[in-house]
């Protein structure tokens, strides 16, 4: 179960995907972005992955999912 601090993040990193359609960030631009250290950074991702909410791309780059993200990966 992720921790309360996870938790937090997860939703307000899931809200800023949603804000910015089409944002996509490698993991150490996540890091950057919201200031992260490396375990926190992958928790938080890593959540939003096994709940289907991010994509990670084969040249690493975390997107979020959409009915055209799987067509776009495919390409």
């Amino acid at each position: 179960m992720p921790s309360v601090e996870v938790e937090a993040l997860v939703t307000r990193i899931r809200a800023e995907y949603r804000e910015m359609p089409g944002l996509q960030l490698t993991f150490a631009q996540a890091r950057v972005l919201w200031q992260l250290d490396i375990p926190t950074c992958s928790a938080v991702l890593q959540t939003l992955v096994d709940e289907g909410f991010l994509v990670g791309t084969p040249d690493g780059r975390f997107i979020a999912y959409t009915s055209r993200t799987l067509t776009r990966l495919r390409e």
